[in-house]
């Protein structure tokens, strides 16, 4: 069974506390939403989990192997994959080779032919094994989503992380990612989905975190979540126009 554990994590960047001691676990395959306003402390948090920074404090253990103090490429291998707010294809590289990266990364001394079936399946399941030899940098971005969420399946990583996969998205594409969501979770992934698109999160996930300056203040279902007065003061600010469904149109990371 999945196992994430995160334990009184802090980072520190010069006199900025932007993580204080946040704590939660993922036990199996949860679809956890993680949110908060500008400046809450998600992509740092994101980006302790992945390896791409390290805490000033705490601890990530995935499946019981300690993984904060491991390289980002460690991290994937022992099973977090993530996709990012701004995507990162490999502009040069056509779609169907950019599939073909972290699979053989994972498996160094494995041949690209090997996984040309798989990949295509992919891209089908995607709807856009039409664009297989189109070059990275010709697609548009919400075609570059669509080519990160392939290439996590095609690392397969025991847990995805899913930065902003809906943001600036033709509602056409954004049904085939919400599909791609529920088709990984049915296949027993956990996904923490970071989204400022609060619909998308109350209808996929089961589970929110919320960060606010750091600090992990909910932690529980989206309709206990939703009327939790600290959550709601989060996200209202100074801004008393607003109401509970500010939660639906917060913008920013």
């Amino acid at each position: 069974m999945i196992q994430l554990e995160v334990t009184d994590l802090h980072k520190r960047f010069g006199g900025l506390h932007v993580l204080r001691g946040v704590t939660f676990t993922v036990q199996g395959p949860e679809l956890i939403g993680l949110i908060g306003p500008n400046g809450a402390g998600k992509t740092t948090l994101t980006n302790i989990l992945d390896g791409a920074i390290k805490p000033s404090s705490g601890t990530v253990h995935l499946n019981g192997q300690r993984i904060d103090h491991l390289p980002p490429y460690r991290v994937t291998q022992t099973g977090v994959g993530r996709t990012f707010q701004v995507t990162r294809a490999f502009r040069r590289m056509t779609v169907l080779e950019n599939l073909y990266v972290p699979a053989l990364a994972m498996n160094p001394g494995a041949r690209a032919k090997q996984y040309h079936a798989k990949a295509m399946e992919v891209l089908e399941f995607l709807t856009i094994d039409h664009l297989r030899n189109e070059y990275g940098r010709a697609l548009s971005g919400g075609q570059q989503k669509l080519l990160e969420l392939g290439r996590l399946l095609m690392l397969d990583p025991d847990i995805f992380i899913l930065d902003e996969p809906f943001a600036g998205v033709h509602p056409k594409l954004m049904e085939i990612i919400y599909r791609f969501i529920q088709h990984v979770n049915d296949q027993g992934k956990a996904i923490i989905l970071i989204s400022h698109q609060m619909e998308s999160i109350f209808t996929l996930c089961r589970r929110l975190l919320v960060l606010n300056y750091g600090d992990l203040i909910a932690d529980g279902d989206p309709q206990t979540v939703k009327r939790d007065p600290a959550v709601i003061e989060a996200y209202l600010g100074e801004d008393e126009d607003q109401s509970g469904v500010g939660l639906v149109t917060e913008k920013g990371t």
